[in-house]
């Protein structure tokens, strides 16, 4: 099974480094990597274009684009993997066996989708796990109670995009909690839980770096669950309540 594996950036210079050579050193091989650049005005597009003369499975482009999930949605039309994944800029994978034991539990659970834990990290201090983001086995009524796979750690059958869309550009914060909705909703879709850490996230996402940008996420919720009618309020304060015990485990 062939992967696409793709990156969206822009300006990050200070952690393409790591992001890059945590795909670039997976064990599993037919894996093929697109970077979607935003015109980087720091190193970053040197960076990818100096690494792409010695991994010939990097395939990159960089033009302006409206935000995180236009790059990525740039990213997935150009995929011609069987299987999709999303590593972000400022993360890494966890090891390097990660996308080929996800392939295996693909062909072994016969999933359309499989998700795993991630581990939010300090900034600089990569070692320091700060929120430990455990996931479950998925069960259509969590989507009431507000649950969510952990994104960055979703991977999912190319067929699914092309038959349930793609990111939706109206949410600037939330369309991927809106997407999960979307896709996690439909019965005949098989998603497998695997218990591992898949992705190492640098804290200081877009959804928490300001109370406005909070705020905002938590009307973007709402809306989302209105569009694919699924809870209510309540929905909304169990989602980010549960989030505390994710600190403490």
């Amino acid at each position: 099974m062939k992967v696409s594996l793709i990156t969206a950036t822009y300006n990050s210079e200070s952690t393409i480094n790591t992001c890059m050579e945590s795909v670039l050193n997976q064990t599993y091989k037919n894996i093929e990597y697109i970077v979607i650049d935003g015109v980087s005005s720091d190193g970053t597009l040197s960076y990818i274009e100096e690494k792409s003369k010695a991994y010939p499975q990097i395939i990159y482009s960089s033009a302006k684009d409206m935000g995180i999930y236009d790059a990525l949605n740039k990213g997935i039309e150009k995929a011609t993997g069987d299987i999709i994944g999303l590593v972000h800029s400022d993360d890494f994978l966890a090891d390097n066996n990660v996308i080929e034991t996800i392939v295996n539990t693909f062909k072994n659970e016969n999933a359309d989708g499989v998700y795993g834990n991630l581990h939010y990290i300090a900034f600089e201090n990569t070692d320091k796990v700060i929120r430990n983001w455990v996931g479950k086995q998925f069960r259509p009524k969590l989507l009431t109670q507000g649950w969510m796979p952990a994104h960055p750690t979703l991977y999912l059958k190319k067929d699914v995009y092309e038959k349930y869309g793609t990111f939706n550009l109206s949410y600037k914060i939330a369309a991927d909690y809106d997407f999960i909705l979307r896709i996690f909703k439909q019965p005949q879709l098989k998603f497998y839980y695997l218990p591992k850490t898949i992705v190492k996230m640098r804290v200081g996402g877009a959804s928490n770096r300001s109370l406005k940008n909070i705020i905002q996420k938590t009307n973007e919720d709402y809306r989302a669950i209105n569009a694919n009618e699924i809870g209510s309020w309540k929905t909304i304060l169990i989602k980010n309540v549960s989030k505390l015990k994710q600190f403490i485990s």
